[in-house]
Parts: structure tokens; sequence; C-alpha cells
């Protein structure tokens, strides 16, 4: 069994989609980033400490194995900022004005946790938005999509319109790199298969 810690919707979409089953039990940490700090290794970070806070509130519940769990967050990081979810509608707004005619990355860091194993992960997509208009950002954010989606956009909804191209995991851009959480998934499969027998533990 996965847990996820995230209450995301389209993580649990994307990850219902990919024929896993799962749980989902929401993390609670600050999502601030350190000065200075690098946008990979901060959303790896976040990703690892999600992971962590639902990983030793699962341990503190249960004597039994803890399952495998897994932790996301996705970040837009454009040539002047690192945007993640937009305070209010004004703010959406600055942040659309932001990659309106611009290419942008979206980051999306993942960490698979389980007894004695943590690995690490990111997923980087370049998207090319087209120049939006005041009255289009107005009309979007009056729809509500904004509020609750890094960089204030939801590439799988309205927004779509606007997206010419990407380069990279669509899927990292909804919200969660499929591919890459899978292959990790298969890995950590292959090394407890390899385990000596005595030490082996099914977890999943």
């Amino acid at each position: 069994m996965i847990v996820l810690a995230s209450a995301s919707p389209r993580r649990k979409e994307l990850l219902t989609q990919g024929g896993y089953e799962f749980q989902v039990v929401p993390s609670s940490i600050p999502e601030e980033r350190r000065e200075n700090e690098d946008p990979t290794a901060y959303v790896t970070r976040l990703a690892q400490e999600k992971a962590q806070f639902v990983f030793d509130q699962l341990k503190r519940k249960s004597t039994e194995d803890t399952p495998l769990v897994l932790g996301a967050d996705t970040i837009v990081v454009t040539p002047d900022e690192i945007l993640g979810k937009p305070r209010d509608a004004e703010d959406a707004a600055r942040m659309l004005r932001s990659l309106s005619g611009r290419t942008h990355e979206v980051i999306t860091g993942v960490c698979l946790m389980s007894e004695g194993s943590t690995e690490t992960a990111a997923e980087i997509t370049s998207v090319v938005v087209r120049k939006l208009s005041d009255t289009e950002i107005t009309e979007y954010i009056a729809t509500g999509e904004p509020m609750d989606k890094a960089g204030a956009y939801a590439i799988q909804g309205y927004a779509a319109r606007w997206i010419p191209r990407i380069e990279g995991c669509y899927f990292n851009v909804v919200g969660l790199p499929l591919a890459l959480v899978a292959s990790m998934i298969e890995r950590r499969k292959l090394r407890l298969e390899h385990r000596p027998a005595a030490a082996s533990a099914v977890l999943f």
C-alpha cells in the first residue's frame, strides 16, 4: 500500500490513473524557501519533509511496518522568481502576468520513504505560455481555477488554451511526474526482491 502525503486532487487522480492502490494522509509542514536555496533543492526538500511528517505520524500510530509514503511538491520557476500557490486573486493576476508571453519551468520534487529507505528525485518541464490580455487574466481568475495551483494555472483546465507547447513530462505540470514515480517504485521493488530472505519484508 502507498500512502500519499498530499491532499492534492490532481495527485490522487494521477495515482489512480497509474493503477496504484493508495490512501491519503495529508502532511502539514511550512512551505518556506531557505535563503538562496536552489529551486530543485527546495522542492525536493519539501517533498522529503512531507513524506517524513506522514511517515513519523504513521509510525507513532502502529507497531507494524510503515507502508511506502509518497511526498511531492510542485513549483513554477520564471527567470525572475519561484511561484507557489497564489495568496489571493491579486497575487494570481500578478503571477499570470509574469508568465504571459514567456517560457517557464515546472519542477516537482518527489520522495519515496519507507523503513530504512528514502529516495528523492525531481522532474523539470519547460512550458510556453502565449501572451495574455488583462481581460483573459481577469476572467480566468473569476473561475476560481488558479487559486490552489502553483503558478496560478492548471494545464489540464481552462489554461490549456494558452499553452502551445511544452518540453518534458505533461503530468509533471499537472502535479505529479507519473513515469518518474513509477520508475522509483519499480526500483524499490527490485531492491526488496534481491534482499536476503531473512531481511526481506513486503510493505505494499
